[in-house]
């Protein structure tokens, strides 16, 4: 039993062009929802919790997903403040959607906290079994690199790696002790029940 007024709480961006899948990453990894109809772009900052356990403690992960048009830019920014991490998605299928990763990889770095975890998300694997990649693993995979960051693809039709990204991004933060610092418990008395709080809880990623 851990009390819910101690679990640390984590926050974690989702960036990246609009179209690229964050909605539906979000929306699938919190809620096992997926929704091949929405086509609506986020407007603004949607908002979204979920309890997990990385190396057998519990957390509170608190996952804003901001909209990708370059009109809701400055308000997305402000949001980079006490992030413990970001994770930046790109469509596979759409060249342009990887090729305009370089910007998004230099906001994160501009406005996100030094040690702040980065991860890059290669989205909609599906559409790899009907030709439809534009972007090659390798590729993905090196950017990353270039750029210290975590790297998978990952499918919201069809789950493939969906907690994948958001289980390594907390095993890196609380490996880093002055990047979980900021992380504030939540501040009611609620009680949390780990061994009954499904799969997401492992000490390895549940991938």
């Amino acid at each position: 039993m851990a009390s819910e007024d101690t679990i640390p709480v984590l926050k974690v961006l989702i960036i990246g062009p609009s179209g690229a899948g964050k909605s539906a990453l979000l929306l699938r990894y919190c809620d096992d929802q997926f929704d091949p109809e929405s086509s609506t772009a986020t407007i603004g900052i949607d908002f979204k919790s979920k309890h997990l356990a990385v190396r057998g403690k519990a957390y509170r992960l608190n996952v804003f997903d901001t909209a990708g048009q370059e009109r809701f830019r400055t308000l997305s920014t402000s949001y980079y403040r006490g992030a413990h991490g970001v994770i930046l998605v790109y469509d596979i299928s759409s060249r342009a959607s990887f090729v305009g990763m370089e910007k998004w990889i230099d906001e994160a770095k501009s406005n996100a906290a030094p040690n702040a975890v980065l991860y890059l998300v290669g989205s909609k694997l599906d559409k790899v079994a009907g030709g439809g990649r534009a972007v090659t693993f390798e590729e993905g995979q090196a950017f990353a690199e270039a750029n210290g960051a975590l790297f998978c693809e990952v499918s919201a039709k069809t789950k493939e790696n969906i907690k994948r990204p958001f289980v390594e991004v907390v095993d890196q933060i609380v490996q880093k002790p002055d990047l979980l610092a900021g992380a504030a418990p939540r501040s009611n008395n609620t009680t949390l029940n780990i061994g009954n709080l499904g799969s997401d809880y492992s000490s390895a990623c549940p991938c």
